[in-house]
């Protein structure tokens, strides 16, 4: 009887080569790193899916509460009187009879002086895991018309409609006043209502028109200086701003909210402009040849919403755009740290599977998703710290299975704490972010080459 010889399996040359082959773990490492870009990005679309989610609720918020607050006024509404003739051909005379049509057009005359007070208290509201700034305004205005001369318009003094003047307000903001609104005129109060028929007359649309009442004659003649005083409250959100309708326009504002960001056209005066914890103090003032429009126009106030100036009430960096920033360095993160694993690898002969490889990887891209849940009911500091406490005891456990003594997984705990606390640090900064990370990458790549020097590359 024949004996056959069992003969022993051929050893798997490719499986030899990853597991001998630095080429080959490299290459292992970097598919890996690439696959693991997949959840990532799905990751940074859940950012972006809750952030705008955020953002409707807090639109929803402010359009209850009261949007931004943009105004400018008052100005005086003059109505005059301008005529046109017509000829018109009579067959059965053989003559041409005229005829005399009268139209009634508007002047617009913005006030010489404009001085407003403008006191913001600000605070939150939240809707469930969300939250908004909103604020409330007390405004005070006060200046003074001088006598209307329109002869340079080519309009006479005679045509002007006298009793049928009055004055406008113009605002972005109709649901959001508080209080009603009183202008007082010389010694005449007059109160106002919303007229949509003159938004027809500017080319500011989205502004509402508020509009007061004919003026007494006296008033609206104001053979000499008529002053005028107002007072307006608002429910608003985001920002406040003023335009500079008064030939000289000062805005004094004062507020609660401690991270103020000037905005618009004209910048408040930088001697007088204090900000601290408890909030801010600003003063501007504005003449009329630092802006391009006159005081005077006919038919048309012309659009002149890029001329306004004020605060927006700045939500510093959110836990959203926290989250996302954060996000951003996850290539980093895995990178860095499978970095660390091979070069493990590679000096000490540890032999560690692409599965183990995928398993951290995967661990590294869940920080990502406790930190944005967490988030959402706690502030970011402690959402930092939870997940990446977290992910780290959990990498740092795992590698005791694969390394078998503490040294390593030491060290890999130790060097992921300060990968996370060197990310936390860049995010919290504004201006010095790049600088700080740019500093930080070169001190890791510097380690790196250091600690990589003694390798054999030509070795497989």
């Amino acid at each position: 009887m024949e004996h056959t010889e069992k003969q022993s399996p051929q050893p798997n040359k490719f499986s030899n080569w990853l597991k001998t082959s630095i080429t080959a773990r490299m290459i292992m490492v970097g598919f890996l790193i690439l696959i693991l870009l997949i959840p990532l990005s799905y990751i940074n679309s859940l950012i972006t899916e809750r952030s705008f989610r955020q953002q409707d609720v807090v639109n929803e918020i402010n359009d209850k509460w009261g949007n931004n607050v943009l105004l400018y006024g008052p100005i005086l509404k003059l109505p005059y009187n301008t005529y046109s003739q017509t000829s018109t051909f009579n067959e059965k005379t053989k003559t041409y009879l005229k005829e005399t049509q009268t139209h009634i057009n508007y002047a617009y005359i913005f006030p010489e002086s404009l001085d407003a007070d403008v006191t913001v208290n600000s605070k939150t509201l939240n809707r469930g895991n969300f939250e908004s700034a909103v604020f409330t305004t007390n405004m005070a205005f006060k200046g003074h018309f001088i006598p209307t001369d329109l002869a340079d318009k080519g309009i006479k003094t005679d045509a002007i409609i006298w009793d049928k003047a009055s004055v406008i307000f113009k605002t972005s903001n109709l649901k959001g006043i508080k209080s009603e609104l009183i202008l007082k005129l010389n010694d005449n109060s007059y109160t106002f209502q919303t007229n949509y028929s003159d938004d027809q007359q500017s080319n500011d649309g989205h502004l509402d028109t508020l509009e007061s009442g004919f003026l007494k004659i006296d008033d609206a003649q104001n053979q000499g200086n008529s002053e005028f005083s107002m007072a307006m409250s608002f429910n608003g959100s985001k920002q406040i701003e003023l335009i500079p309708v008064g030939k000289t326009t000062t805005m004094s504002m004062a507020s609660n909210w401690p991270d103020p960001s000037f905005i618009g056209n004209y910048l408040p005066n930088d001697e007088s402009k204090t900000i601290s914890k408890d909030g801010f103090e600003a003063h501007w003032s504005v003449l009329h040849i630092n802006r391009a429009f006159s005081q005077q126009h006919l038919n048309k106030i012309p659009n002149l919403n890029e001329f306004a100036f004020g605060t927006k009430f700045m939500v510093m960096v959110d836990e959203y755009q926290k989250s996302e920033r954060s996000a951003k360095y996850g290539f980093l993160v895995i990178g860095l740290t499978f970095l660390i694993f091979f070069l493990m690898q590679t000096m000490s002969k540890i032999n560690i599977h692409p599965f183990q490889y995928l398993m951290i990887g995967i661990a590294l891209t869940m920080f990502y998703t406790l930190l944005v849940s967490i988030s959402e009911h706690s502030n970011f500091l402690k959402a930092y710290l939870i997940a990446g406490i977290s992910v780290i005891t959990l990498i740092a456990l795992y590698s005791k299975s694969i390394l078998t003594n503490w040294k390593f997984p030491m060290f890999i705990g130790a060097s992921l704490t300060a990968l996370y606390t060197f990310i936390y640090v860049i995010i919290q900064l504004e201006n010095y972010a790049l600088l700080v990370g740019s500093i930080g990458l070169f001190l890791i790549l510097a380690i790196v080459m250091f600690i990589s020097r003694k390798i054999d590359w030509n070795n497989g």
